[in-house]
């Protein structure tokens, strides 16, 4: 059966951008920015010129969902170290820690958790027009350069931030736990179902499940216990930081935010900065080779399954996710070895 997303007109978002701006204010246009699977994000341009962004949390929105499904779909569980990370709830606990720790976020203009303007919950955000690192890097390496040394010193702050338990900042700093033993079992679960999820799903991930999911287990094992949790992105990409006008870095898609273990963020770091990430990490900054090699194979695996099931649902760019999986595929291939 054909999925039909429904997403929002400017009618739908007129009250929410009314309520962020004010009365002196109109809404004059709206436009969908694409890009995330999760949310929707809409730009609110008003007839002063001005312009905020509306994030928006509901089942027509994240293309991880089955838009038909409608409400029945159970809610993921915060306490679960790597349930999906949507939700403002998430989102608005991630904003206020990285506020606190001096890490720039865009600023909260309004959030609406009782669903007083839209059938969803909703957040008003300030439209960081600068473009993003990504953009950035590609159009002009050398005028770049300067931003990724920003964002290097946006990382050190965010780093020396730590947590009494490993989780989500929204059931951390709520004095919560979270469900597992440790971030390498949470990982180590995760992984071996992404294993069974991407060999139901590419024959050649079948073939060597066996394999993969050994190689996993043994990486595992050889990680010693450790009890320090630190503050992480989860998912920083160039494409998930914003530069304002005068080149500062603000982090987005923040809703993943977690005490966790350092190597966890800097696994990820260095396959989506590439030649850059030497610039990210902090001088004199030791990493645990076990958990950097555990957590790599981790990550390959996860961003396999991950892209894979997304197209068996309605992702509009269908293109991008199978590259993702098929280059996350072959280091799976190259790591777990002949």
């Amino acid at each position: 059966m054909t999925r039909i997303r429904q997403h929002l007109a400017l009618s739908d978002l007129a009250p929410l951008a009314a309520a962020a701006a004010g009365p002196h204010r109109a809404l004059a246009g709206v436009s969908r920015v694409h890009g995330g699977t999760k949310k929707g994000s809409y730009r609110l341009a008003y007839d002063d010129g001005s312009t905020a962004i509306a994030y928006v949390w509901s089942p027509q929105e994240n293309y991880w969902d089955d838009p038909e499904a409608g409400a029945g779909v159970a809610a993921p569980d915060p306490r679960a170290p790597f349930s999906p990370a949507t939700g403002l709830d998430l989102f608005v606990a991630a904003h206020d820690r990285l506020t606190a720790a001096g890490v720039r976020a865009p600023r909260l203009l309004l959030v609406d958790p009782d669903r007083r303007y839209l059938p969803a919950d909703a957040v008003v955000v300030e439209d960081v027009r600068g473009g993003s690192l990504e953009e950035a890097l590609d159009r002009d390496p050398a005028a770049a350069a300067p931003i990724v040394d920003r964002l290097a010193g946006q990382l050190r702050a965010l780093h020396a931030h730590a947590g009494p338990r490993y989780g989500k900042v929204a059931v951390v700093d709520a004095g919560l736990s979270s469900h597992g033993t440790s971030c390498v079992q949470a990982v180590l679960d995760g992984a071996l179902r992404d294993v069974e999820e991407a060999a139901r799903r590419d024959a050649r991930i079948g073939v060597l499940r066996e394999a993969i999911a050994e190689r996993v287990r043994d990486l595992a094992a050889a990680v010693e216990p450790r009890s320090r949790y630190t503050l992480i992105h989860g998912e920083l990409g160039p494409d998930h930081v914003l530069l304002t006008a005068d080149g500062e870095p603000v982090l987005i898609d923040v809703e993943g935010l977690m005490y966790f273990d350092v190597e966890h963020e800097h696994v990820f770091l260095a396959l989506r900065f590439g030649e850059w990430y030497d610039r990210l990490r902090a001088p004199g900054l030791e990493l645990d080779e076990d958990r950097l090699a555990f957590y790599r194979l981790a990550m390959h695996v996860s961003l396999v399954a991950g892209p894979l099931r997304l197209l068996d649902g309605d992702f509009p760019r269908p293109a991008e996710m199978r590259a993702i999986a098929e280059s996350n595929l072959l280091r799976v291939l190259e790591l777990v070895g002949p």
